[in-house]
């Protein structure tokens, strides 16, 4: 049976300076230009403690249901690894900031704050060292061997993901931001995958892994990376253990005392997130599940859908919001935060909508020109006259031009080939430009044939 579990690790870019240093976390992207003494690792140089991310780290694991320590403390990991410019890193590990946590069915064993590394930069034969990265705030997020599928983690770091962005410390840029180690065993030892990079990718790396345990069962406990091109994992190194790495107590910093207060102040903090929107949304506004689900994985749409909720029938601003707002944003290659739109717009076009004032088709062509900047879709209809025909006598006289033209298909149409008749409304739609209403057009047609 294949155990898989996550050490998933997260940048907290959203803090303006390092984790043990005030350098910035953004800015000049040019190499080695956002560094100082304490984040090069140099002698003598002090860290001191980013409140901030300490606070979002314990945020975290309050929202990962957590148990949280009185106090904690940093300890050095020692290894040596070009881009690590002290030879060690400052992390945790004896007392992390949280232990013992769930998400759904899945167990979190710890979450901790960390420093990254630099960054290697290969040119040719030539390996650079950048250390801008050198001390960005990282949280470590890791799971139990809880997983039994690929998938299982894929879907798990979506929820993770989702959760953070609700707490304001990660962007989703794209599926590709997450970064992780897995480890897995299908048939023999643990393996460690190590910095997979984006959710589909460590979808891909795991599916291969499991695949090659079965046919060679792992005899030892080793390290492997991902190679993306290939779709291939590669022998690293025989896997260290934890005590291979010499923990020590970090002397250079004091142990950090939890206050009840300070967890309390950071609990009201703390918004309502995605998997308890979910449940009210089904409640409050009678969604399916999976309406519900799609709406709150973004913060953005959920909040959206409730302003729209407020004027509009729930199902169908779920409806739009989900299936139509987002393809129509995924087939410009656009993301939500990426457009201005307004609701009232969007209220708009869902109330002319409601009221039959515009059919479907003209309600998706204003959605995807709200996508490339706003108007007033209620405006636009009177002026441009596109609201639809209510005119029975109208449609019918345009039905009746439509069987007198189209013989033929009607014949077809009474001889059981119930596809005719979409051809016969397209072709009342077309005579109306658009604007007859479909259903009303096809119950007049049918009645006239």
């Amino acid at each position: 049976m294949v155990k898989i579990g996550i050490e998933a690790h997260i940048q907290l870019l959203n803090c303006s300076s390092k984790v043990f240093c005030s350098c910035p976390t953004t800015g000049d992207e040019n190499p080695n230009t956002r560094t100082c003494p304490t984040c090069l690792g140099l002698p003598g140089a002090k860290p001191v403690l980013n409140k901030k991310a300490f606070e979002q780290a314990v945020q975290t694991a309050i929202a990962l249901d957590c148990k949280i320590p009185k106090e904690t403390f940093f300890s050095r990991k020692n290894y040596f690894f070009p881009d690590l410019p002290k030879s060690y890193q400052i992390t945790q590990y004896e007392i992390p900031i949280g232990t013992n946590g769930k998400l759904e069915n899945i167990k979190i064993k710890r979450v901790h704050l960390e420093e990254d590394p630099g960054a290697l930069i290969h040119k040719g034969s030539i390996t650079l060292i950048d250390y801008n990265r050198s001390g960005i705030p990282l949280i470590e997020i890791v799971t139990e061997p809880d997983f039994k599928s690929p998938n299982e983690v894929r879907l798990f770091l979506r929820k993770l993901i989702t959760i953070l962005e609700y707490l304001d410390i990660y962007e989703r840029k794209s599926e590709a931001a997450m970064k992780a180690d897995a480890n897995i065993s299908a048939t023999g030892e643990k393996v460690e995958i190590k910095n997979i990079t984006g959710l589909k990718e460590i979808e891909r790396a795991l599916d291969y892994e499991a695949a090659r345990q079965e046919k060679e069962p792992a005899q030892q406990q080793e390290t492997r990376g991902w190679d993306s091109e290939k779709g291939i994992t590669f022998l690293q190194r025989t896997k260290e253990e934890e005590s291979d790495y010499g923990y020590i107590f970090d002397g250079d910093l004091t142990k950090i005392e939890i206050s009840q207060s300070l967890i309390k102040k950071i609990k009201l903090e703390i918004p309502e997130l995605s998997l308890d929107k979910v449940e009210r949304f089904k409640k409050a506004y009678k969604l399916e599940k999976e309406d519900a689900e799609t709406l709150a994985a973004d913060k953005l749409l959920a909040e959206l859908f409730e302003e729209v909720a407020k004027e509009i029938d729930p199902i169908l601003a779920a409806h739009w919001l989900r299936r139509d707002l987002m393809k129509v944003l995924h087939y410009n290659k656009k993301e939500l935060k990426e457009v201005k739109i307004d609701a009232q717009h969007i209220k708009e076009i869902l109330s002319l909508l409601q009221q039959n004032k515009i059919n479907d088709a003209t309600a998706k062509e204003l959605l995807i020109k709200l996508i490339e900047s706003p108007f007033s879709p209620k405006e636009h209809i009177e002026k441009e006259n596109l609201a639809m025909i209510t005119s029975e006598s109208e449609i019918e006289n345009m039905c009746r031009e439509v069987i007198k033209n189209n013989k033929g298909v009607v014949d077809s149409y009474k001889s059981g080939k119930q596809e005719a008749m979409n051809f016969l409304v397209g072709q009342v739609m077309r005579l109306s430009k658009g604007k007859a209403n479909p259903k009303e057009t096809q119950k007049i047609l049918k009645k006239l044939i």
